[in-house]
C-alpha cells in the first residue's frame, strides 16, 4: 500500500510552490480588507516574507534553482510584470493627465531622478569602494520608483483616500514613467564602464538610448495605444467583440506592447506606459471598465507571485565577504540602505517643492520624497546590467560566469541591488502602518478615531480642499478635470 501511494504522490518543489502560492493568495484574499485597511499592510512585503520563509534558505520548499531556471527567466518575468503594471498606470490616470501636470511629473523625472542617481552612486562608491562606473550602474538600477509597490499603497485602500488625489496621481505617473527613463542612466554607466571615448559614449547614448530606445519607444507606445482605442471603439460599435474579449483587450494590448518593444530593442517600459496612456487618453475605456477592478486582480495574481519568487531567490550567501567581493558585508549593506532611504529623494524633493506645482506643503514634499519604493523594476535593470556586462547584449548568461574580465562588477551588482530592493519592499510596504500609527497618536486625544483603522480624515498638513486634493477625477473616465 505504501509503495503504491508513494508512486501516486509527486511532492516536487514546483508542486509545493503551487500549493504555497495558492494558499497564500487565498488567505490574503479572505482577509484582504482587514490586512489593507486595518493593519495597513500591502501584499508585496507579505509575499516577500512568504518567499523567504519557504525559500531555500529557511524551509527549502520553494527552490527555483531545483527547477533549473536560468537568469533569463527572472529577466523576462520582471519585464512582463513591470510592463503590465506601467501600462495599468497609464490606463488609470485621469484623462489627458499629462496635458495639465507635465511640469510636476517632469520635475520628478529629471532633476529628482538625476539627483537620486548621482547621490546613490556616491553612497555605493563610498561604502564599497567600487569604481565610479560600477557605482553608476548600481545606482541606475535603484533610481526608478516601482509601480508595483506604488500601486499597492496608492490604490484601493482606506489610507490612499487620506492622501490628496493630485499627489497619488503624480506619484503614480512618476512610477509609470521612470522605469523606462532609467535606461539613459543605466547605459551611461555601462558605456563609461566599457571604456569608450567621450565622443563614442555621447554618440551611442544619444542615438541608441535617447532617440531609439526611449523617444521612439514612447512614440510607438502612444501611437499603438491611440489606434488601439479607435479600433476597439469601432469593434464595439459594430458588435464585433463580446464582453469577455472587451475586458481581456487591456491585458492583450499590454502584452503586444511588450512584444513590439522587446523585438525592436526599444524601451519596453516606455512603450507599455505610452500604450496605456494613449489608449486611455480620452477616458473611454476606463469609464467602461472601472467596476471590474482589473488592475487589483493583476496585483493579487502576478505581482504577489513575483514577490514570492523574489523572496525565494534573494542571494543571502552573497551578502557576506567572498573572494571576488570582499567589500560586501551585512553592516555595509544595512548602512547603504539607511543612507539611500534618507537621502536618495527626500532632500531634493524638499528643495524643489516651490517648483513642483502639485506639491503644496513641505509635509507633502516629505511624503513624496519618502515614497519612492524600489522593487521589481530594479530587479529587471539588474538583470539588464548583468547581461550587458556578461555578453554585451540584453540576454544574460544562464548563470554568472566563473571567469570574466568584468567579474567583480557582475558579482557586485546583483547582491547590492537585491539587498536594497529587499529592504525597500519591507520599509515602504510597512510605511502606511507607520504613518497611520504616528498620525493617530500625534492628534489630540479628542480628535482621534476610536480605532486606528477608523482614521479616514486627510493626513495632517496636506491640502485636501479647494482644488488641492479633489480637483482630479477618480478614474480617467470621469468628466471632472482640472
Amino acid at each position: 500500500m505504501g509503495s503504491w501511494l508513494d508512486k501516486q504522490l509527486e511532492p516536487t518543489s514546483a508542486h509545493f510552490t503551487y500549493l504555497i502560492l495558492g494558499t497564500f493568495l487565498l488567505f490574503y484574499a479572505f482577509f484582504s480588507d482587514f490586512i489593507r485597511n486595518r493593519l495597513h499592510l500591502s501584499e508585496p512585503p507579505l509575499a516577500l516574507l512568504v518567499g523567504i520563509i519557504f525559500g531555500p534558505n529557511v524551509l527549502n520548499v520553494v527552490n527555483p534553482e531545483s527547477w533549473h531556471w536560468q537568469d533569463t527567466v527572472t529577466q523576462e518575468a520582471t519585464r512582463v510584470i513591470v510592463s503590465l503594471q506601467v501600462f495599468s498606470v497609464g490606463l488609470e490616470l485621469p484623462k489627458a493627465y499629462f496635458s495639465r501636470h507635465w511640469r510636476s511629473v517632469g520635475m520628478m523625472l529629471v532633476p529628482v531622478m538625476v539627483f537620486s542617481w548621482l547621490v546613490t552612486a556616491g553612497f555605493v562608491y563610498g561604502v564599497f569602494r567600487t569604481g565610479w562606473p560600477t557605482a553608476l550602474i548600481i545606482s541606475a538600477c535603484l533610481a526608478p520608483t516601482d509601480p508595483v509597490l506604488a500601486a499597492a499603497v496608492l490604490q484601493g485602500s482606506r489610507f490612499s483616500g487620506r492622501v490628496p488625489r493630485r499627489l497619488r496621481h503624480m506619484l503614480s505617473a512618476e512610477s509609470g514613467c521612470n522605469d523606462g527613463t532609467s535606461y539613459p542612466f543605466l547605459y551611461s554607466g555601462l558605456l563609461i564602464y566599457m571604456g569608450s571615448s567621450t565622443g563614442e559614449i555621447m554618440r551611442n547614448w544619444l542615438l541608441s538610448t535617447i532617440l531609439w530606445q526611449c523617444s521612439l519607444g514612447l512614440l510607438v507606445g502612444l501611437t499603438l495605444g491611440h489606434f488601439s482605442n479607435r479600433a476597439l471603439r469601432a469593434a464595439e460599435r459594430r458588435d464585433w467583440i463580446d464582453p469577455a474579449a472587451f475586458l481581456a483587450f487591456y491585458i492583450l494590448l499590454a502584452l503586444l506592447a511588450v512584444g513590439i518593444g522587446s523585438i525592436l530593442g526599444l524601451d519596453e517600459f516606455l512603450v507599455s506606459f505610452g500604450a496605456g496612456t494613449g489608449f486611455a487618453w480620452d477616458g473611454w475605456f476606463a469609464n467602461k471598465t472601472k467596476a471590474t477592478h482589473l488592475p487589483n486582480i493583476l496585483d493579487l495574481l502576478l505581482n504577489s507571485s513575483m514577490f514570492v519568487y523574489f523572496g525565494a531567490i534573494i542571494p543571502w550567501k552573497e551578502f557576506v565577504p567572498r573572494d571576488v567581493t570582499p567589500m560586501i558585508t551585512p553592516g555595509k549593506l544595512i548602512g547603504l540602505l539607511i543612507l539611500i532611504l534618507l537621502f536618495r529623494r527626500i532632500p531634493i524633493v524638499l528643495l524643489l517643492k516651490p517648483l513642483i506645482s502639485d506639491i503644496r506643503t513641505y509635509r507633502e514634499a516629505l511624503f513624496c520624497g519618502h515614497f519612492g519604493p524600489m522593487g521589481l523594476g530594479g530587479l529587471f535593470l539588474a538583470m539588464e546590467a548583468r547581461a550587458q556586462l556578461e555578453t554585451g547584449e540584453s540576454i544574460p548568461l544562464p548563470h554568472p560566469p566563473k571567469h570574466h574580465p568584468h567579474k567583480v562588477a557582475i558579482e557586485t551588482v546583483w547582491p547590492v541591488v537585491s539587498f536594497i530592493l529587499f529592504g525597500s519592499t519591507l520599509v515602504h510596504g510597512c510605511s502606511v502602518a507607520a504613518i497611520s500609527l504616528g498620525g493617530h497618536f500625534m492628534r489630540n486625544k479628542e480628535e482621534r478615531a476610536p480605532l486606528l483603522a477608523q482614521e479616514d480624515e486627510g493626513l495632517d498638513e496636506m491640502v485636501h480642499e479647494g482644488g488641492g486634493g479633489e480637483s482630479e477625477p477618480s478614474v480617467s473616465g470621469d468628466e471632472d478635470v482640472s
